[in-house]
């Protein structure tokens, strides 16, 4: 089994029961082959307490993961076989024949970019099918 892949962050936002500055976390983690996310927000002046998870990760905390944490970016070998490649970034990202070429372009000069988990999900589902993949924070 796989260790599990964590990006969490800290941040504040404005109450919305009393106005006043909430203490609030978000994470998204790969654990066991798969993607979760969840956030919990606490107010220190009048209690109010929040706390979702979810499938997709929302928008703005993928945003903010990537703005505090930066990107991931996927990394292949350059001996990799593009079918394979390709065949793993259609199933996983649901991409069309058209699309999954411009990402692959992306994924094999490096450039390819997301959280660490989405990035680390990526490389296992290509280590799996045979191509020397990892995950890398610069």
């Amino acid at each position: 089994m796989e260790q599990p892949v964590f990006a969490s962050i800290r941040y504040s936002a404005a109450c919305q029961d009393c106005g006043a500055e909430l203490e609030c976390w978000g994470v998204q983690a790969l654990v066991n082959g798969s993607l979760r996310w969840d956030t919990e927000s606490r107010c220190p002046a009048c209690g109010f307490a929040v706390a979702a998870c979810g499938g997709d990760l929302p928008a703005e905390l993928r945003d903010r993961l990537l703005s505090e944490r930066g990107p991931a970016l996927l990394q292949v070998v350059p001996s990799a076989r593009n079918a394979v490649i390709m065949r793993v970034l259609r199933a996983e990202l649901g991409l069309d024949l058209v699309s999954v070429r411009s990402v692959l372009n992306e994924v094999v000069t490096g450039a390819y970019s997301g959280t660490l988990p989405e990035m680390e999900l990526l490389a296992g589902r290509l280590r799996a099918s045979g191509i020397d993949a990892v995950a890398v924070q610069p």
